[in-house]
Parts: structure tokens; sequence; C-alpha cells
């Protein structure tokens, strides 16, 4: 069976089967069809993969059936993972639709194969509690296609910079730990370049040459956690290098990010390619990294030493 198709039925497996869903207004099903606002947001397990270490990480993303609104759910009851710690890096601040593979959870080289870690939210009286577990059926490589290009060689990740000459951050591996820091006021646009890299590479299932190319690389910049609202801009590639299919490529965007309200935010980057949103569900090829802010109020002094 093709790749593609095996790790979309397993994402429904992981939506449906691995979650228990309660509400009064009768929302029993994951393909309950969305709504403008008002609906139930469900995790979704994108798979795992294993460590040079011996540790084993799970990808994880979610489902918001909410066509126009973004929620924010707290940690604590109403967003918790168990057993063990309740935050385990996961958002606080959900975008409408699928949102794939947004962070990473990492589990001992000892984590039981039968054991589940737990992922619960409840939103707008509906709760869904979807469990990670290390099953073959959902092993999966972000950083290597699993097709073939049509010059033979396998499509990866691109590789990210968050400034020029930065560490290199390559295939779906954000985390809270690993997030750089920035400091901000508010109402002043904060600058925020990115740098990619990328090989350019594509499959089609048939290696036919693409009918229409789209954009190499895409980046979208959101607010995963946060006390008030973000505005992302100007996030839209110049090519530095290359520009068509199979041809390495290089490019740099620079954007722009406003926070309207004081406090601790973390934002995510997410750097899509040829592939598409979820590696067009192959589980492979995107890059996302994710970047704590701390944002002053005006005339508040500013915080030196930081990124």
């Amino acid at each position: 069976m093709n790749s593609r198709i095996i790790l979309r039925l397993a994402t429904v497996a992981a939506l449906a089967t691995g979650s228990a869903i309660v509400s009064a207004q009768g929302q029993l099903l994951p393909s309950y069809p969305k709504l403008g606002f008002g609906a139930s947001v469900t995790p979704a397990y994108d798979g795992w993969y294993d460590n040079a270490d011996g540790t084993h990480t799970f990808l994880i993303g979610y489902y918001s059936r909410n066509w126009n609104e973004e929620i924010d759910i707290p940690i604590g009851a109403n967003n918790k993972f168990e057993p063990g710690d309740p935050d385990r890096g996961q958002p606080t601040h959900f975008r409408p639709n699928r949102n794939w593979g947004m962070y990473t959870v990492t589990v001992p080289k000892n984590f039981p194969a039968n054991e589940h870690l737990w992922w619960t939210l409840t939103v707008n009286g509906v709760t869904s509690r979807v469990g990670m577990i290390l099953s073959p059926d959902f092993n999966i490589t972000p950083q290597k296609s699993s097709e073939e290009a049509p010059n033979g060689k396998y499509n990866l990740p691109p590789v990210l910079r968050l400034s020029q000459g930065g560490p290199a951050i390559q295939s779906p591996v954000a985390t809270l730990a690993s997030a750089i820091s920035k400091t901000a006021t508010v109402g002043e646009a904060m600058p925020l370049e990115l740098f990619v890299d990328d090989d350019a590479l594509y499959t089609s299932g048939t290696n036919a040459p693409m009918g229409r190319v789209p954009a190499i690389v895409t980046a979208t910049v959101s607010k995963y956690r946060g006390p008030g609202n973000v505005k992302a801009e100007d996030f839209k590639f110049t090519t530095l290098k290359g520009g068509k299919p199979m041809e390495d490529w290089s490019g740099k965007a620079n954007g722009k990010v406003t926070f309207d309200k004081a406090g601790d935010y973390v934002l995510h980057v997410l750097i899509n390619d040829f592939s598409g949103p979820g590696g067009g569900a192959t589980g492979c090829c995107w890059t996302d990294a994710m970047i704590k802010v701390n944002v002053k109020s005006q005339g508040a002094p500013r915080t030196t030493g930081q990124q």
C-alpha cells in the first residue's frame, strides 16, 4: 500500500480509536463537520520515531473543527498530559483546522511498548483524549521521504536558521526546551528573519514533472502560547539561490511580529516544502521550531543579553 495512504489511515485511527469523546452536543466522532466556532479540538498522534541515543519521540498535532475561531486553553484540567507532568510542551493556543506535528515529546528508551501517554483537551463541552503509543503502525521517518524523487534521490526537510549563520534546525523537532529567546515591546513590530535551505525535491507517485510549480518553501509563524494577540506579517521568501524543482535552493524572509499585550509568549515557526502540510500525510518533510518572546509594556526597561 502507498505510504501516503498508510499514514492517512494511521492518523485517522489515532484520532478515532485512540480518543474518548464526551459531549452534551452529541459530537461523538472526529469526522463531525467543522463549524465557524463553538466546535471541539482533538489531539492528533502523528507518529513516532527512534533517536540515536535509544530514546523515542512522539510527533503530535491537533485538529480544530472551528473554521474561523482561534481558541486558548491554558495548561490545567482542560489541557493536560497523563500520567506524569501535565505540561509536556503542548500548545495552549489552537488555530483552525488540521495542524500537523506541532511539537514533540521524547520518552525514555525503556518506555513500555504497550503504555500510552495521554493528551486530553476539553473545548466547548467536548472532551477528547488521545493516547500516544510505540506501535509499529505509527512508526515514521520525518527526517527522510519514503518515496524517491524523479532523480532517484529522497526528499529531506528544509533547513531553518533563525539568524544568519545560526544553528541549523531540520525536521519537526519543536520543543519548548530548544526554543531560542527574544524580547519585544507591546505594539512595536519585532523583526524576525528566517534563513532556509531546501533540496527542492518532490514526489508525485508517478515521477511525472510538476504541471504547476508552487513556492519551493512556505513559512507560517503563529502564536503557540501567550496572553494576547499576535500578528505575523511578511514571511514571504526572497530567493538567494536556485528556484527550480530539484535544484538546491536558499531563501530569506524578513518578517515581523507584533504583540498587543505584555507577557511571556511562545511562537511556532513552520516551514513546509513541496510536500505541503503534514508532508502530504507521508510523515515527511517539514521543519518547525519555537521562539520564546518576553514582551514588555511600552516604556518598560528592556532586558539585555537576549537574541
